[in-house]
């Protein structure tokens, strides 16, 4: 009787093993066709930069896999409108140390004023807006003025120090938004793709200062209008987090793409010396659109 239950012991034990085996075996096969997939999605993307008249920066990173496609992913580029997230990043932070206040009221200068998008810079000057309605407008809009009342209100050195707090190591602020002079004599504001995409990552786990300052800043990066560029071929109900960034030479995208499948961060940073930024705007919504096809395939 004993060796009996020994032999059927050892069978179970057997049938387990290859049972498992099985499984394992399904799951590699599986692993394998998925993994060749994102190969294959890292070549067409690089096809499309190597054709493309500029300099473009591209990370696409897996959230769940963390599986990535770089391309010059730490080339220091102009940041235009990008920056406005460790911007939007540092004020909430400003905010928890006691510096500065959410509901704190700012009266608009006439000094304040800048061109650019916004819709400020057409208010009355003496009108006030609380720090929150400004985050909101920098953001969504990519409100230059409001960029500006902010950037004032903290002053560069605390922001370029919050900057590396975050991790930030190729991410400065040097000048205010639409400050040309500025810019023509070589100061400049830079940032990299894997900075941005390192920002982003942190806001989607939860990691930026602390949970509930994350989960703001996603919120409010989901309220960004602009559709012109990651949002531009995707379905319209797909949900993107993101910040857009354009100035004569520059144009930029990077944010969260949100599916059933998986999301996924996408940022391309492009210097280009073209007349319009039309070629860079396409570039950033075909490379949108591969990477979401990627997600769609069960």
């Amino acid at each position: 009787m004993r060796i009996k239950k020994k032999h059927i012991i050892t069978i179970v034990l057997l049938l387990c093993v290859v049972f498992l085996a099985r499984i394992g075996l399904i799951h590699y096969a599986s692993y394998k066709q998925e993994r060749a997939r994102w190969n294959a999605l890292s070549d067409e993307v690089a096809d499309l930069v190597k054709d493309f008249n500029g300099s473009p920066s591209v990370i696409i990173k897996d959230l769940k896999k963390s599986w990535l496609i770089s391309i010059a992913p730490e080339a220091k580029i102009p940041s235009a409108s990008i920056v406005k997230i460790p911007i939007m990043a540092a004020c909430f932070y400003a905010t928890k140390e006691g510096k500065i206040k959410l509901d704190q009221k700012i009266p608009l200068k006439r000094s304040d004023k800048t061109g650019g998008s916004g819709i400020l810079k057409n208010k009355r000057s003496g009108t006030t807006f609380t720090v929150t309605q400004l985050i909101d407008l920098m953001i969504t809009i990519s409100d230059n003025t409001a960029s500006n009342m902010l950037i004032k209100l903290l002053g560069f050195d605390y922001l370029n120090t919050c900057f590396k707090e975050f991790g930030l190591t190729d991410t400065n602020l040097s000048r205010l938004m639409m400050d040309m002079r500025s810019r023509d004599k070589g100061i400049e504001n830079y940032t990299t793709a894997k900075d941005m995409a390192n920002i982003l990552e942190k806001i989607y786990k939860g990691k930026l200062i602390d949970k509930e300052i994350s989960q703001e800043c996603l919120e409010i990066l989901k309220e960004q209008r602009s559709r012109t560029r990651i949002p531009r071929r995707l379905p319209k109900d797909t949900v993107v987090a993101h910040k857009t960034g354009l100035e004569k030479g520059t144009c930029h995208d990077v944010g969260i793409v949100f599916t059933d499948n998986g999301d996924f961060i996408i940022c391309v940073v492009i210097s280009h010396k073209n007349k319009s930024a039309r070629s860079s705007k396409k570039l950033i919504s075909n490379i949108a659109r591969l990477s979401y096809d990627y997600y769609m395939v069960n």
